[in-house]
């Protein structure tokens, strides 16, 4: 059975795909081992430590991720897998685990940065005015 789930925060979007295996998982076809920063990979392996590890034994997980910078896409990365497994093992305790220890897992982070507009140095910033 295959799953395809995605995920995003900010400006990265993360496609996840899992079928059963026997534990690989890939970033951009590179292993998750191999991902630098550690704290990243920390993250976007969160959704195997909440649950078990047992889980990854079971399941290959295929994810291609574009946008934004290493930390939102480690995130968006987080919320796919997170979602994938749900989805994969349709395991409503799974999914209330998640969502007790953090709803981000399994629902997009909608914020986005705010666009810039005349007058000012950024979105909300306005320039200095002097008077003498």
């Amino acid at each position: 059975m295959v799953t395809n789930t995605s995920g995003k925060k900010k400006t990265a979007i993360a496609r996840a795909t899992v079928r059963d295996g026997d534990g690989r998982i890939r970033i951009d076809s590179k292993p998750v081992e191999l991902v630098e920063p550690e704290q990243a990979r920390l993250k976007m392996l969160e959704p195997f430590r909440i649950a078990s590890d047992d889980l990854r034994e079971g399941v290959d997980i295929d994810v291609t991720v574009n946008g934004g910078g290493f930390s939102g896409q480690a995130d968006a990365i987080r919320t796919a897998i997170a979602r994938a497994l749900v989805q994969h093992y349709s395991d409503a305790e799974l999914r209330d685990a998640y969502l007790n220890f953090d709803r981000s897992l399994l629902v997009n982070d909608v914020r986005q940065s705010e666009p810039k507009k005349w007058g000012g140095p950024g979105a909300r910033a306005r320039y200095q005015k002097s008077y003498r």
